[in-house]
């Protein structure tokens, strides 16, 4: 017998707030701040999943608002999954380079001015491509999206395969929970050095 919409509404409810809580766990154990991964909840809120997915839901609304959180929940999945599986994002430390395997080709193409930047006369010095300070990647999705297509350029022009614009904006977002909790700017610079492109974080009030 299919739960009654009240009930229902409240498992739905229940559902996600037991998803943000696991992707807030991720974030904690991905950026360094907890010492071993979600195993537990993982688990809960997968079986949680399967649960209502065996589950016959007669109402068409209900249906859909269970498979939007599904299909939401599938995609958090991936993404950890990616994350997990390489190696550069396990515990990251202040001032630490960041780099990934190839994910995809993203949609927009790179900026124009830092596709014609010139090499440096010497090889091994290291080129700073471009520099963003983020406080608030909510509000400041310019400056989000400006540090992802430089970061795609420069990848492009050493041969690499740029990420995917969702992996970068997650990243941006963690690091800066991680590093801003009294609402200071957050560094992101992108350079060059050694023919590779590397993507390094740093609290602005360290430059001080």
């Amino acid at each position: 017998m299919p739960p009654e919409k009240k009930d229902f509404d409240r498992e739905m409810m229940g559902l996600d707030g037991e998803i943000k809580r696991l992707e807030a766990e991720y974030n904690m154990y991905l950026t360094g701040r907890a010492a071993r991964q979600p195993f537990e909840t993982r688990k809960r809120v997968d079986g949680l999943v399967k649960k209502f997915d065996r589950q016959y839901i007669q109402n068409t609304a209900d249906r859909f608002r269970f498979l939007t959180i599904q299909t939401r929940y599938a995609k958090l999945c991936e993404l950890w999954e990616r994350l997990l599986n390489s190696h550069e994002f396990g515990k990251p430390k202040r001032g630490a380079t960041f780099s990934s395997a190839p994910v995809r080709e993203p949609d927009e193409a790179p900026a124009a001015e830092a596709r014609k930047a010139p090499e440096p006369k010497d090889p091994a010095a290291e080129r700073l491509v471009h520099e963003a300070r983020v406080k608030n990647p909510d509000t400041e999705g310019g400056r989000v999206q400006e540090l992802y297509e430089r970061l795609a350029a420069a990848r492009k022009e050493t041969g690499e395969a740029p990420l995917a614009f969702d992996r970068v904006a997650a990243l941006v977002k963690a690091q800066v929970e991680k590093y801003s909790a009294d609402g200071t700017e957050v560094a992101f610079r992108v350079a060059m050095k050694d023919g590779k492109v590397s993507l390094t974080v740093k609290p602005v009030k360290d430059e001080e």
